[in-house]
C-alpha cells in the first residue's frame, strides 16, 4: 500500500469522527497514522492492514471504557425521578398491591407496595411508575 492510501484513510476516518457527536473512528485513525508510518519504511500491504485492524482494534477495546467513564457526564436529578432513594412518610394505609399515599419532599403522591404499610411508618422511594411511587417499608 502506499502512503497516499493511509492519508486518504486518515482524512476519510477524520472526517467520520468530526461528523459524529461519539468517538466513532478514534482509534482507526490512531491505528491509520501508525500503518501511514509503517508504509514509508516497509513495503508490505498485508503487514500495513494488519496493524491497521489489529492496533485499532486493541486501541478501542483498551481505551473506550476509559474514555466512556470520563465523558460521559454524571447523571443530575433534576424533576420527580431526584426522590428516588427518599424517605417519606404514609399519611394513607397501603396494603399490599393497593395504592395508598406518602408524603414525599413536602408533597403528597400515591404509593404502592408490595406489602402493608401503616399511616406514619417511614418509606424508602424505590421507583416511580407513572404518577406512582413504588415504596417500601424502611428497614425492609
Amino acid at each position: 500500500m502506499t502512503w497516499t492510501f493511509w492519508l486518504m484513510v486518515i482524512i476519510l476516518l477524520t472526517i467520520v469522527e468530526i461528523s459524529t457527536v461519539n468517538l466513532v473512528s478514534i482509534w482507526f485513525i490512531a491505528s491509520a497514522l501508525v500503518s501511514l508510518i509503517l508504509s514509508f519504511i516497509y513495503d508490505n500491504a498485508y503487514l500495513e492492514m494488519g496493524v491497521f485492524a489489529i492496533l485499532g482494534i486493541v486501541l478501542m477495546l483498551l481505551t473506550k471504557p476509559l474514555i466512556n467513564k470520563y465523558l460521559k457526564p454524571e447523571r443530575i436529578r433534576t424533576n420527580i425521578d431526584r426522590v428516588i432513594g427518599m424517605t417519606g412518610i404514609c399519611t394513607e394505609e397501603i396494603k399490599k398491591n393497593t395504592i395508598g399515599e406518602v408524603k414525599v419532599d413536602g408533597k403528597r403522591w400515591s404509593a404502592i407496595s408490595s406489602s402493608k404499610i401503616n399511616v406514619g411508618d417511614e418509606v424508602i422511594i424505590e421507583e416511580i411508575d407513572g404518577v406512582k411511587l413504588k415504596v417500601r417499608k424502611e428497614g425492609k
